[in-house]
């Protein structure tokens, strides 16, 4: 039986790329960023892939996905079991509705209601109880969107009576209507309206018959990342994080 064997030198030549293949597999794992998963209201869209951006610019070793939609819609997801780190929602009753499956939640802004009307205001909306008039198409959230709740109790509390003719599952559903020119004026988020503002035109809800919507941020306690989401979270009240939510229209919990 015969062994081959190498030369010492040439023995080493082939073990040193070998190692260095290793030491680099090494440090590709250990420079891969955590991905946290964050369930955010659809009118935190824009900011957030701002805020997500930010983020990682400070924390190079955590990624920031997003899935927005209706705070009900996440709320679902959430009793479904989907797989995330962190929430933030539109109101605070759809977050306490979840304590069971959430960590402390921390208010990080706020918002207010505008109408929203097709550009130039061509059907001349001024207030809340024009809504009510027959030659508008009026569309709003569904009651169980927390943009919908609001605009039920502003438009109750003014006595005005609105039949829309369509009930959306998320206030960008509900710009969307209005900017395509399939509604002539629906109730969103001032934040929303500031989005669009090259395609709608917007009327102003006064403070006294306005609703302000609060937004609050948690860990999810399914999470897998517990201490990135709650990281994420706490920067979200931090200065930078706030700076970029009070340019785009929000108000300071």
């Amino acid at each position: 039986m015969h062994t081959r064997r190498f030369p010492p030198l040439l023995a080493g030549a082939l073990l040193v790329p070998l190692l260095a293949a290793c030491d680099g597999e090494k440090k590709n794992d250990a420079e891969e960023p955590t991905t946290i998963t964050v369930l955010a209201a659809a009118s935190l869209t824009d900011v957030f892939k701002q805020a997500g951006a930010a983020y990682e610019k400070e924390h190079p070793d955590t990624k920031v996905t997003f899935s927005f939609a209706g705070s009900q819609e996440l709320a679902a997801q959430v009793r479904q079991g989907a797989p995330a780190d962190a929430l933030v929602t539109a109101d605070t009753k759809t977050m306490d509705d979840l304590r069971k499956d959430t960590g402390s939640p921390t208010v990080i802004a706020k918002n207010r209601l505008t109408i929203a009307t097709a550009k130039d205001n061509p059907k001349h909306v001024k207030s809340l109880s024009d809504l009510s008039r027959d030659d508008l198409k009026v569309v709003l959230a569904a009651p169980e969107v927390p943009v919908g709740r609001y605009s039920k109790k502003v438009l109750d509390q003014q006595h005005v009576t609105v039949k829309p003719v369509s009930q959306e599952p998320s206030v960008r559903a509900v710009l969307s209507k209005v900017s395509l020119g399939e509604a002539d004026a629906g109730i969103v988020y001032v934040t929303d309206a500031t989005t669009a503002k090259n395609k709608v035109a917007t009327t102003a809800i006064p403070d006294a018959q306005n609703a302000v919507a609060s937004y609050p941020a948690a860990t999810l306690k399914s999470s897998k990342h517990t201490a990135q989401a709650a990281d994420f979270v706490k920067w979200l009240s931090t200065d930078g994080a706030q700076k970029l939510l009070r340019e785009a229209g929000f108000q300071q919990p």
